[in-house]
């Protein structure tokens, strides 16, 4: 039986914003975040540090947020191009999209502070733990999402309705773009 909502559910979304040849696989665009290689270690004679005692480990950057122009004017993607949604349905920074909802509309995550591209205002972003743990991108209070059967610049699920709520794609200021 709860195949068959799950079903029912994901089925109300696929047909609110159009099936497309990608369905089923999540954005390539939706990776959290982005490492860069730390800086060179010197060499022995250049100091009195071990070897052991230098850090080798990448340094994680936060999940670049950016604005860029659509349909419904300037809104936010990250820094691939991939769009970027809230759900009416949350009141708060607290999300309510788990299970089927996230499959459909996979959170924006981040493993740093998430950095502001464009006209993003770095103020308005933050994050949220989700119960797995992880950190979930917020603008101006909103849980960000992806919605997973888009490409990369692609805009199709602005005002759907769908899991409780309408999906709406995210201002400069941190409010959903007119319906």
């Amino acid at each position: 039986m709860r195949t068959i909502v799950v079903l029912i559910a994901c089925g109300l979304v696929l047909s609110g914003c159009g099936a497309d040849s990608g369905a089923g696989s999540p954005p390539a665009a939706a990776t959290p975040s982005v490492t860069v290689p730390s800086a060179p270690r010197p060499s022995p004679s250049a100091g009195s540090a071990s070897p052991s005692s230098q850090s080798t480990s990448p340094t994680v950057i936060g999940t670049g947020i950016k604005t860029d122009r659509s349909d419904f004017g300037v809104m936010l993607f990250d820094s691939a191009g991939q769009a970027i949604y809230l759900f009416d349905k949350e009141k708060s920074a607290t999300s309510a999209c788990y299970g089927a909802c996230a499959e459909a509309w996979p959170p924006v995550l981040t493993k740093a502070a998430p950095k502001a591209l464009g006209e993003v205002k770095q103020a308005l972003l933050g994050t949220t733990r989700r119960t797995d743990g992880t950190n979930q991108v917020t603008y101006g209070g909103h849980p960000l999402y992806f919605y997973a059967h888009e490409s990369k610049n692609e805009v199709k699920c602005h005002n759907v309705a769908g899991f409780g709520g309408l999906w709406l794609v995210v201002t400069a200021a941190g409010k959903a773009a007119p319906a």
